[in-house]
């Protein structure tokens, strides 16, 4: 199975349908979009098993990608960025650039047909994703910084011996998780539409959120890609699924609210505290050692007034909790869950505004090779995220997969479960050692569903 590799067969680039008036001026990126340049691009995507035989008529690979063009083209109407690249003005008296999306540069999104000769239980039957999975996807390791040069959406349909999967590649400068998942909204209501008259219930607002009396076009203090672009690599590293029941996390979220003497704890939290005090557990360290769990927190409901859920763009900043390893092991599952209930009761209007004051006195680009330590835990990504409700023209999806992207040690990816009901998937990154610690790990596997 190793030496199975994927084949692309053919590409082309996708421009909106329509001409869109407002993809004329130039989009200017909001501090919460500046930040993420180094980071790499969003790459989720959905595998489907092939459709069976109606009245006699096999499966048309050609005309699926066809009809996927096609949609694809009028959902870029409603994202009219994600067809352009990102462009720079420098000024060398100022020494200051400003990074902005020219939605009339490039040649437009991408669109990759692909074929690999394995079957969708090959794809999901190993107990590790398979590394196959990362060739799915487009823009492998590129960073967001990269849309200056390479198309800021890339989709690429790879087909299977008995499946099809849809990878979608997008950067990250241009929206976060909200905003990704309601271009996969919109774009399946289109397919599914197939051509008929339909009214978007959701359109996508595009109005970049400034503090006020900023914006909209804000500078970073630098003139030369150098002085801010970072790569990272990370090292050996095993990802696999844990699946968590809407039972079993209803006894978690029973169990950190009985421990606490509260009911305020949500099913995510007490989730989140088991993962943390698993994964510090699993990579044994030591007591002393500070660890840290972060939680990607979506905004727009936090700031006053509220952003509506359309906003596209990135709104969202890390909720951080710290303590010691050896305060982590040594309290119970439910005063953990507390911390965090604490972190996230805490991000308000007001958190959010220092954040990104303290940003505008003093621009700056996250480097996420000097972010993340061993010893830590990030959640990213949402189970809220309705993924399975993307369909095009096979029914449900039968797993969500993703790439290389924004992964390392201590990363883990929420997803929800296929059953939907409240359940949870979740991808963890650990290295070897660590993650076969994790799978003897009584707490954690009692937990969890393999």
């Amino acid at each position: 199975m190793s030496s199975v590799s994927v084949k692309h067969v053919s590409a082309c680039y996708i421009k909106p349908k329509y001409e869109v008036q407002e993809a004329k001026q130039p989009c200017y990126l909001a501090p919460m979009d500046l930040m993420m340049l180094n980071f790499h691009y969003i790459q989720k995507g959905l595998l489907f098993t092939k459709p069976s035989h109606k009245n006699d008529q096999e499966f048309s690979i050609s005309k699926l990608l066809q009809s996927l063009k096609e949609s694809l083209s009028l959902a870029l109407v409603h994202f009219y960025p994600l067809a352009g690249q990102l462009a720079t003005r420098i000024s060398e008296n100022r020494h200051e650039c400003l990074i902005f999306v020219d939605c009339n540069k490039g040649p437009g999104a991408r669109f990759i047909y692909a074929t690999l000769d394995m079957s969708v239980s090959e794809i999901l039957s190993p107990v590790d994703v398979p590394l196959v999975v990362q060739s799915l996807f487009d823009h492998d390791r590129a960073i967001n910084h990269d849309g200056h040069r390479r198309p800021l959406l890339s989709v690429q349909v790879t087909e299977l011996k008995d499946g099809v999967f849809i990878g979608c590649s997008m950067n990250h400068v241009v929206g976060d998780g909200t905003s990704y998942w309601q271009f996969w909204k919109i774009w399946s209501e289109i397919h599914r539409a197939n051509g008929k008259q339909l009214v978007v219930s959701r359109l996508p607002n595009h109005k970049r959120w400034f503090p006020d009396g900023h914006g909209p076009a804000i500078p970073l203090p630098f003139t030369h890609p150098n002085e801010f672009v970072s790569r990272y690599e990370v090292g050996q590293l095993r990802e696999r699924f844990f699946h968590f029941s809407r039972d079993s996390i209803a006894r978690l979220k029973a169990k950190a609210n009985k421990e606490s003497n509260t009911n305020n704890i949500s099913s995510f939290q007490s989730l989140s505290a088991l993962v943390w005090r698993s994964i510090v557990r699993a990579n044994c360290i030591s007591e002393d050692r500070i660890t840290n769990c972060t939680l990607a927190t979506n905004n727009r409901h936090r700031l006053n007034p509220p952003l509506p859920p359309e906003y596209v763009g990135n709104c969202v900043t890390p909720t951080i909790t710290t303590t010691t390893a050896g305060a982590l092991l040594a309290h119970n599952l439910g005063w953990v869950a507390s911390l965090l209930h604490q972190s996230v009761v805490n991000h308000s209007d007001k958190i959010v505004h220092k954040i990104i004051d303290g940003w505008l006195q003093s621009p700056f680009v996250y480097r996420p090779g000097k972010m993340f330590d061993p010893y830590s835990v990030t959640m990213g990504s949402s189970p809220r995220f309705d993924m399975y409700g993307n369909e095009f023209g096979f029914g449900k999806a039968v797993a969500v997969r993703s790439g290389y992207a924004n992964k390392y040690v201590g990363k883990v990816t929420a997803y929800p479960g296929y059953e939907g009901g409240g359940s949870v998937d979740l991808e963890i990154c650990l290295p070897p050692k660590s993650m076969s610690a994790l799978e003897s790990d009584e707490e954690f596997m009692a937990a969890a569903t393999v």
